[in-house]
């Protein structure tokens, strides 16, 4: 991961823990209903862990992870259970998951790595796995006004990167308007993948 990017959230970790998401819950939700009731859930990049308390709420086995421990420190408080700190090359697991959530997390990985790290996630989910992820879209990498390092991907740059990855039985992505943690609107893809089974 970017060095520059992972400083700024462990140097920004109480704050950014305050801020309270709610626009991704119905993704969530949706997300949650194609999976089979205690289905067991990577998170990657858990943030305060908001998104975790949700999906624990719901009877799902989680494993919730971020790449600061800073953050990762957050989270453990506000759940009252341990947050891994994990980086994404890290990640070395085969078949244990039945779904992976990496809400705002991948779009921090440098382009040349992406392909590497969707098949390391890849690997580490059961066949017929569902695997969800969030971009914020564009045609060439570069950095956001806090230095933040994004790869904004197209869509077809998306679909050919996860190609490369390994084989999805589908590769479905929508698109939709955040506001970031600079107050900045951006237009982001929604990826929800399936591993072949």
């Amino acid at each position: 991961m970017d060095e520059a990017t992972l400083q700024f959230y462990r140097s920004n970790a109480e704050a950014y823990a305050q801020r309270e998401i709610t626009s991704r819950k119905a993704r969530l939700t949706a997300f949650l209903s194609r999976l089979m009731p205690g289905a067991s859930i990577l998170e990657l990049g858990c943030g305060a862990g908001g998104d975790t308390a949700e999906m624990l709420a719901r009877g799902f086995a989680v494993r919730a992870s971020d790449g600061s421990p800073e953050m990762a420190e957050v989270a453990s408080r506000r759940l009252g259970r341990p947050v891994e700190t994990l980086l994404f090359d890290q990640l070395d697991d085969t078949e244990a998951y039945g779904a992976v959530w990496a809400n705002a997390c991948l779009l921090h990985v440098p382009r040349p790595e992406l392909a590497g790290v969707l098949g390391r996630i890849r690997r580490a989910l059961k066949p017929g796995g569902f695997f969800y992820a969030s971009y914020k879209t564009g045609e060439v990498d570069g950095r956001d006004t806090l230095n933040r390092y994004y790869n904004y991907p197209s869509p077809d740059w998306l679909r050919a990167t996860y190609a490369e990855a390994g084989d999805w039985s589908e590769v479905l992505i929508d698109t939709g308007e955040v506001k970031g943690f600079d107050d900045k609107p951006a237009s982001m893809l929604f990826v929800v993948a399936q591993k072949s089974g």
